[in-house]
């Protein structure tokens, strides 16, 4: 049996240059999008808006669905990772980021496919299919949160 970490990302672009959070990820000091795990009773949604605003002190607008990546790991783990579209405002620039964030950026494509320190190709290959691919619509995504 498989047990997948259920994760998502947030894929923000403002005049070609995306928000990218430079964080401590197992030891090391890498570059991603907002992202996180979806906590127990969080829709994937309401994950997105409060892992970008946790990590880049920015307050997400989801606007399409990117893509859903599966990743399996060296380490037996597996990644279902849920990508969304949006934009962001209300920044508060004075908020304390999540627990190893070290600070944010906004990085061009070709910016960041010049790093070795991207935390894994998911980071390109969404970007890659937000740029290549029309998105999907946010009704896709259905909350079975009260379904019996």
């Amino acid at each position: 049996m498989v047990h997948a970490e259920l994760t998502v990302a947030a894929i923000v672009a403002c005049e070609s240059r995306y928000l990218v959070v430079e964080e401590i990820a197992r030891g090391r000091r890498v570059v991603n999008q907002p992202a996180g795990h979806v906590e127990p009773g969080e829709t994937i949604l309401d994950a997105a808006i409060r892992e970008t605003r946790e990590e880049s002190a920015w307050r997400f607008h989801p606007t399409g669905i990117v893509g859903f990546y599966y990743m399996p790991h060296a380490d037996g783990r597996h990644t279902l990772r849920v990508a969304l579209a949006g934009q962001v405002d209300d920044h508060r620039p004075r908020q304390a980021l999540d627990d190893g964030i070290i600070t944010t950026h906004w990085l061009t494509r070709g910016e960041l496919g010049e790093r070795d320190d991207l935390r894994s190709a998911l980071v390109l290959r969404a970007i890659d299919d937000y740029e290549s691919q029309p998105l999907m619509p946010l009704a896709r995504l259905t909350d079975m949160h009260d379904a019996p």
